[in-house]
């Protein structure tokens, strides 16, 4: 009997996978929403300090964090302070990331706040949604003490 049970739940998984709706366009940020995210943290860390920030920053339910969309927020010694998908990278640097091809798209995020102080940046990364690794297009700018950056999948 146990069995039986067991077997009908594997087989619903296996039905459940396949007929899987494949992810939409619509599931997917925009570059204006990007840019608006990072310039609606660089608001909200001026109004309350990156203290208070911080946990809605971080927050899934709350409106940093939507669909592809999360932020990463660096300080001046390149060291993540938010990391809005995964929170184990918050105290580790940036400026030495790399993506999967060797591109060492941290020193591109450092040649941006030390030069223009916002542009974009390109590189792979796992995107949140499909969990496959896709190209992916960071906006970043630098306001006060930190450097804020959101980036969008591009396919």
């Amino acid at each position: 009997m146990r069995y039986m049970q067991l077997a009908a739940a594997g087989v619903l998984l296996c039905l459940a996978q396949a007929i899987a709706v494949p992810v939409s366009a619509d599931q997917y940020a925009t570059k204006d929403e990007a840019v608006a995210m990072v310039k609606q943290a660089i608001a909200r860390v001026a109004e309350v300090g990156m203290d208070k920030a911080k946990p809605e920053f971080m927050d899934h339910g709350g409106k940093f964090v939507d669909r592809d969309l999360y932020l990463v927020v660096i300080d001046k010694q390149g060291v993540r302070v938010v990391h809005g998908q995964n929170p184990k990278l918050v105290g580790k640097l940036y400026f030495d990331a790399v993506d999967v091809n060797g591109k060492e798209y941290g020193k591109d995020v450092e040649q941006i706040a030390a030069g223009p102080g916002k542009g974009w940046i390109s590189f792979m990364f796992k995107d949140p949604i499909t969990g496959k690794v896709l190209p992916k297009e960071n906006y970043v700018e630098k306001a006060a003490d930190y450097i804020y950056t959101v980036g969008i999948y591009t396919r």
